[in-house]
Protein backbone atom coordinates (compact mmCIF):
# COMPACT_ATOMS: atom_id res chain seq x y z
CA UNK A 1 0.00 0.00 0.00
CA UNK A 2 1.60 3.12 -1.15
CA UNK A 3 1.65 6.09 1.98
CA UNK A 4 0.37 9.75 1.06
CA UNK A 5 3.03 12.12 1.81
CA UNK A 6 1.42 15.82 2.79
CA UNK A 7 3.18 18.38 0.61
CA UNK A 8 4.94 21.60 2.22
CA UNK A 9 5.19 23.99 0.00
CA UNK A 10 7.70 25.76 1.82
CA UNK A 11 9.36 22.95 2.24
CA UNK A 12 11.16 23.76 -1.10
CA UNK A 13 10.95 27.13 -0.78
CA UNK A 14 13.89 26.28 1.85
CA UNK A 15 15.66 24.36 -0.66
CA UNK A 16 15.65 27.36 -3.56
CA UNK A 17 16.40 29.37 -0.57
CA UNK A 18 19.65 27.36 0.49
CA UNK A 19 20.50 26.76 -2.96
CA UNK A 20 20.32 30.66 -3.86
CA UNK A 21 22.37 31.69 -0.44
CA UNK A 22 25.52 28.55 -2.17
CA UNK A 23 25.09 30.88 -5.48
CA UNK A 24 25.24 33.87 -3.64
CA UNK A 25 28.40 32.80 -1.78
CA UNK A 26 29.91 31.38 -4.43
CA UNK A 27 30.08 34.49 -6.24
CA UNK A 28 30.58 37.05 -3.77
CA UNK A 29 31.96 35.76 -0.99
CA UNK A 30 34.84 34.03 -3.34
CA UNK A 31 34.83 36.00 -6.45
CA UNK A 32 36.33 34.64 -9.37
CA UNK A 33 35.73 30.92 -8.18
CA UNK A 34 32.78 29.59 -10.66
CA UNK A 35 35.49 31.26 -13.72
CA UNK A 36 38.46 30.73 -12.44
CA UNK A 37 41.18 28.40 -12.94
CA UNK A 38 40.60 26.51 -10.06
CA UNK A 39 37.17 26.01 -11.05
CA UNK A 40 38.26 24.13 -13.90
CA UNK A 41 40.87 22.03 -12.96
CA UNK A 42 44.12 23.95 -14.03
CA UNK A 43 46.12 24.96 -11.58
CA UNK A 44 50.16 24.08 -10.36
CA UNK A 45 48.75 22.99 -6.49
CA UNK A 46 51.63 24.69 -4.01
CA UNK A 47 52.66 24.50 -0.45
CA UNK A 48 54.29 27.29 1.31
CA UNK A 49 56.13 27.11 4.66
CA UNK A 50 58.12 29.55 6.51
CA UNK A 51 62.04 28.22 7.53
CA UNK A 52 64.05 30.26 10.11
CA UNK A 53 65.77 31.98 7.31
CA UNK A 54 62.91 32.50 5.20
CA UNK A 55 59.94 31.12 3.16
CA UNK A 56 59.96 27.45 0.83
CA UNK A 57 57.40 27.53 -1.66
CA UNK A 58 57.18 23.75 -3.41
CA UNK A 59 54.46 23.76 -6.35
CA UNK A 60 53.68 20.44 -8.57
CA UNK A 61 54.24 20.82 -12.27
CA UNK A 62 53.90 17.36 -13.54
CA UNK A 63 54.84 17.05 -17.29
CA UNK A 64 56.22 20.60 -17.60
CA UNK A 65 59.58 21.45 -18.75
CA UNK A 66 61.72 23.66 -16.32
CA UNK A 67 62.23 26.28 -19.20
CA UNK A 68 58.81 26.79 -19.47
CA UNK A 69 57.99 28.11 -16.15
CA UNK A 70 57.97 31.46 -15.67
CA UNK A 71 58.73 33.02 -11.96
CA UNK A 72 58.10 36.84 -11.71
CA UNK A 73 58.15 38.67 -8.63
CA UNK A 74 56.89 42.52 -9.45
CA UNK A 75 56.56 44.43 -6.09
CA UNK A 76 55.28 41.71 -3.32
CA UNK A 77 53.23 39.50 -6.07
CA UNK A 78 55.07 36.50 -6.51
CA UNK A 79 53.53 35.20 -10.31
CA UNK A 80 53.98 31.34 -11.54
CA UNK A 81 52.88 30.65 -15.12
CA UNK A 82 53.27 27.82 -16.90
CA UNK A 83 50.95 25.02 -19.55
CA UNK A 84 50.22 22.01 -18.96
CA UNK A 85 50.51 20.47 -22.81
CA UNK A 86 48.37 17.89 -23.98
CA UNK A 87 49.82 15.03 -26.76
CA UNK A 88 49.09 15.41 -30.03
CA UNK A 89 47.16 12.01 -30.09
CA UNK A 90 44.68 13.29 -27.57
CA UNK A 91 42.16 14.41 -29.80
CA UNK A 92 42.08 11.47 -31.89
CA UNK A 93 41.54 8.99 -29.49
CA UNK A 94 37.91 7.86 -28.21
CA UNK A 95 38.37 8.47 -24.07
CA UNK A 96 36.24 6.20 -21.49
CA UNK A 97 37.53 8.81 -18.99
CA UNK A 98 39.77 11.76 -19.42
CA UNK A 99 40.79 13.46 -15.57
CA UNK A 100 44.04 14.93 -16.37
CA UNK A 101 43.35 19.03 -17.26
CA UNK A 102 45.22 20.50 -20.38
CA UNK A 103 46.31 23.96 -20.39
CA UNK A 104 47.82 27.39 -19.40
CA UNK A 105 47.80 28.10 -15.29
CA UNK A 106 48.76 31.55 -13.80
CA UNK A 107 49.67 31.41 -9.45
CA UNK A 108 49.87 34.86 -8.26
CA UNK A 109 50.03 35.43 -4.38
CA UNK A 110 51.32 37.92 -2.13
CA UNK A 111 54.26 37.98 -0.38
CA UNK A 112 54.37 38.77 3.20
CA UNK A 113 56.72 41.82 3.98
CA UNK A 114 60.22 41.41 4.52
CA UNK A 115 60.88 38.47 1.72
CA UNK A 116 64.67 39.96 0.11
CA UNK A 117 62.98 39.75 -3.72
CA UNK A 118 66.92 39.83 -5.15
CA UNK A 119 67.44 36.69 -3.59
CA UNK A 120 64.94 34.51 -4.58
CA UNK A 121 66.13 30.61 -5.68
CA UNK A 122 64.44 28.41 -8.16
CA UNK A 123 64.91 24.90 -8.25
CA UNK A 124 62.99 21.99 -10.24
CA UNK A 125 62.97 18.22 -9.61
CA UNK A 126 60.85 15.46 -10.76
CA UNK A 127 57.86 17.71 -11.43
CA UNK A 128 58.21 19.75 -8.36
CA UNK A 129 58.94 23.45 -8.56
CA UNK A 130 61.08 24.92 -5.15
CA UNK A 131 61.34 28.15 -4.72
CA UNK A 132 63.53 29.38 -1.67
CA UNK A 133 62.50 33.15 -0.51
CA UNK A 134 65.07 34.55 2.26
CA UNK A 135 63.92 37.22 4.59
CA UNK A 136 65.78 40.29 4.25
CA UNK A 137 68.87 41.09 6.76
CA UNK A 138 66.52 43.90 8.43
CA UNK A 139 63.50 41.69 9.06
CA UNK A 140 65.93 38.93 10.46
CA UNK A 141 65.75 38.46 14.02
CA UNK A 142 69.02 39.74 16.23
CA UNK A 143 70.04 38.33 19.23
CA UNK A 144 71.65 40.99 21.63
CA UNK A 145 74.55 39.79 23.90
CA UNK A 146 73.70 41.45 27.41
CA UNK A 147 77.32 42.12 29.52
CA UNK A 148 77.47 42.69 33.12
CA UNK A 149 79.57 45.67 34.66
Amino acid sequence: MANLIQWEPFGEMVSLRDAMAGLMEESFLRPGALGSPEASGVVAPIDIYETDDGLELKAAVPGVKPEEIEVTITGDVLTIKGEYKQEEQAAKRNYLRQERRFGSFCRQLTLPPGIDSGKVHADFENGVLTLTMPKAESVKPKSIRVTAK
